[in-house]
């Protein structure tokens, strides 16, 4: 039986972690958690990738899935008329349009996944009831026993795609082998990235203390130069204006954000990113006072006396430093 998430199309907006400042979603974690178990149980996954989703869906296709949950006529009209709204550009023309749904709006992400449940869901669960799977709004992977079983699920899908208008990406999309402390073949693709996670083999410890090589998520390169970007544009350094608590509310509801999401799984990498914002305050506290200008050690151990004598000031000090204090 096949291993889904979101069986039924859902009746609000999809969370994607491509946007922060978000709420954690709760079933895009499920689904991470998902992805995570069967990459141990299965040793190839098809990692799908649809080239420009958004902007090709079939608006016949859609409002064919549309009328099978819609019954109300005025309803239908007014999602017609979203789609086929035309768009303006620049220099103030308009386009019409004939394919996809406007990015940015509110029930894009619901008729793109409900278009979804038809094209993809209800055909594996038709033609491979077997093959287990995780789905998150357009991000899909497909878990395999075999190069074979993952080689011939891709040939059949690219051909499934094609007949509802859409392609997957020649170069995003691939066969992946989950290489492991077990799983030791030579193989171009041995990892993969799936709702701001990156799986691939990590170090990790056993229940007896030993290191081993396991095929595990975490935070992935792609959504850790996102929250570098989100950081560096606060300019820290230069908001000499403010002062360290005005600082910690300008940061702490983007860094529980990240925490509360990616740090779920193997949170080591993303501590490991967190602590770098010390390093933009302690340049900030240079810049602010005279007495610690051109000293770097001594603008850090003044830091450091502001986190022990209030270590939940800051989001990323409570998560990373006290964690570690925990642990001993």
């Amino acid at each position: 039986m096949a291993v889904k998430l979101l069986v039924e199309p859902r009746l609000e907006p999809v969370f994607h972690p491509s946007s922060f400042g978000y709420r954690p979603d709760r079933d895009a974690l499920m689904a991470v958690a998902q992805a995570r178990q069967n990459s141990w149980r299965y040793d190839w996954v098809v990692d799908l990738d649809i080239k420009g989703f958004f902007d090709t869906i079939d608006h016949g296709l859609l409002m064919r899935a549309v009328e099978k949950h819609v019954s109300e006529a005025w309803i239908r009209l007014y999602v017609r008329r979203w789609l086929e709204s035309p768009v303006e550009l620049e220099d103030g023309q308009l386009q019409e349009r004939s394919r996809g749904t406007p990015q940015g709006g509110v029930i894009s992400p619901l008729l793109a996944n409900l278009f979804l449940h038809y094209v993809f869901d209800t055909w594996m669960q038709r033609n491979y009831p077997s093959v287990r799977f995780e789905r998150y709004a357009d991000d899909v992977v497909c878990h395999c026993k075999s190069e074979r079983e993952a080689q011939g699920l891709l040939a059949r899908l690219r051909s499934r795609f094609e007949e509802c208008g859409l392609q997957l990406h020649p170069l995003k999309t691939k066969i992946v082998y989950c290489k492991d402390q077990r799983r030791r073949g030579v193989y171009a693709n041995v990892r993969y990235d799936f709702l701001g996670f990156s799986f691939h083999a990590r170090t990790c410890q056993g229940r007896n203390g030993k290191l081993f090589a396991g095929f595990n998520p975490a935070v992935s390169h792609k959504a850790l130069k996102r929250m570098n970007e989100a950081i560096r544009a606060l300019r820290i350094n230069r908001s000499t204006q403010l002062t360290l608590p005005m600082l910690a509310e300008m940061l702490n509801s983007k860094v529980r954000g990240w925490v509360a999401y990616f740090g779920k799984f193997y949170p080591g990498v993303l501590k490991r990113f967190l602590v770098r914002i010390d390093l933009r305050l302690g340049c900030w506290a240079r810049n602010k006072y005279k007495r610690l200008r051109g000293h770097k050690r001594r603008s850090w151990a003044w830091l450091k006396k502001w986190r022990e004598a209030d270590p939940r000031l800051f989001a990323h000090w409570e998560f990373v430093f006290s964690a570690a204090k925990g642990h001993g």
